[in-house]
């Protein structure tokens, strides 16, 4: 008979992204770690599923001019992301318990919720402003059976505010869990403004897992020579100073990218690496230069030298890890600065700061589910 405690775990694991894949892995094992059962909730929003996100963005983009400027985006658009969202389909398909029901709404779920012991909102940006909505309820748990208890682990909200229409029920929201831990220092400022003291900060998920464990994923290791670029937004002098750097260096730039359309820009292009060519490039480079907050967070576990160029209202998430990590003087303050090629990290510091976190991390964890 098993008698294993089960936790049901909702986070944006379905996004076709790297990050929000490894970091639901690694709560996943982490759970299973102290002997409990994880699920990954399949939630995915219609507009969030690969199928519809070429509508989705479009909405936002300056080509929602016309039908006919909508058209032609979501022609050239849609095959890209829909190739894609099948890659990472595959990947969750390999790493994530994911649940045998796939929810598209929290109507859905509230209807027929998971069977669990304790539900968790997982990590990454969950609290913050979701397709067409300010915030969505899923992710609060709103659809958690009464008198089951529900925890958050490392939740984020993306920045540092919430929108002032939605604080109060953001709050209620909260207030309904029975422990709160979130991912940055900017999150407890901000559920303490909103009247709530009972919050820790923890690692994202992904650094529960140190590289030993990370390299279990790996099949093969890419041999050296390269400055990686991992690049999530759009940024032409990020692509310039990449370009400038390599040379400098004396290097080849490789760029990693799940987008095609990207693998026309500077460097020799890796095109939708699966995950263990993805955690190669990372570990093996000599140099990373990333926007990314899991590439920055990948890049200190496998103690690869990186620069962190800041993704503007988004970069709340990479300033925490850098406060904590002591590696701020990483982050790029001018284009045109590359001595980063000469001023090597000693990641000893850092490296004991992530060892001393991970145990505490891990401890809350074990007691919210215990306790």
């Amino acid at each position: 008979m098993n008698c294993k405690k089960k936790i049901a775990v909702i986070t944006r694991h379905a996004v076709s992204n790297y990050g929000s894949v490894l970091q639901a892995y690694a709560l996943q094992k982490a759970i299973n770690s102290f002997g409990f059962e994880a699920e990954i909730i399949d939630y995915i929003r219609e507009d969030e599923d690969y199928h519809n996100i070429a509508d989705t963005l479009v909405k936002k983009s300056s080509w929602n001019k016309n039908a006919l400027t909508r058209i032609v985006y979501k022609s050239i658009q849609s095959p890209e992301y829909i190739k894609m969202g099948k890659a990472f389909e595959k990947y969750r398909k390999e790493l994530l318990n994911e649940s045998s029901t796939r929810y598209a709404s929290v109507d859905e779920l509230k209807k027929n919720p998971p069977a669990a012991d304790i539900y968790c909102t997982g990590s990454d940006q969950v609290w913050g402003a979701i397709g067409s909505d300010e915030i969505d309820g899923a992710y609060f748990l709103d659809f958690a059976p009464k008198g089951k208890k529900k925890i958050a682990y490392a939740a984020s909200f993306g920045k540092t505010d919430t929108n002032s229409s939605c604080k109060e029920k953001i709050r209620n929201y909260l207030a309904s869990y029975d422990c709160l831990t979130v991912r940055e220092n900017s999150a407890v400022n901000l559920i303490n403004h909103l009247g709530i003291d009972t919050v820790n900060q923890v690692l994202d998920p992904t650094l529960l897992l140190d590289r030993n464990e990370w390299s279990k994923l790996i099949k093969a290791d890419i041999q050296k020579g390269y400055v990686l670029l991992y690049q999530l937004h759009s940024n032409p002098a990020m692509d310039s100073y990449a370009e400038e750097f390599a040379k400098k260096a004396g290097l080849k730039l490789i760029r990693l990218t799940p987008l095609f359309h990207r693998t026309f820009k500077s460097g020799k292009a890796v095109y939708l690496p699966d995950i263990s060519s993805f955690l190669s490039y990372i570990k093996n480079a000599d140099y990373m230069i990333t926007d990314s907050f899991h590439g920055t967070a990948f890049a200190i576990n496998f103690n690869t030298q990186f620069i962190d160029i800041l993704p503007g209202e988004t970069k709340t998430r990479n300033q925490s890890i850098l406060e904590l990590t002591g590696l701020y003087d990483r982050v790029l303050n001018d284009y045109n600065d590359f001595s980063f090629i000469e001023n090597k990290i000693d990641f000893s510091s850092a490296n004991q700061k992530i060892a001393d976190e991970r145990i505490k991390s891990l401890n809350i964890l074990k007691e919210m589910i215990e306790n």
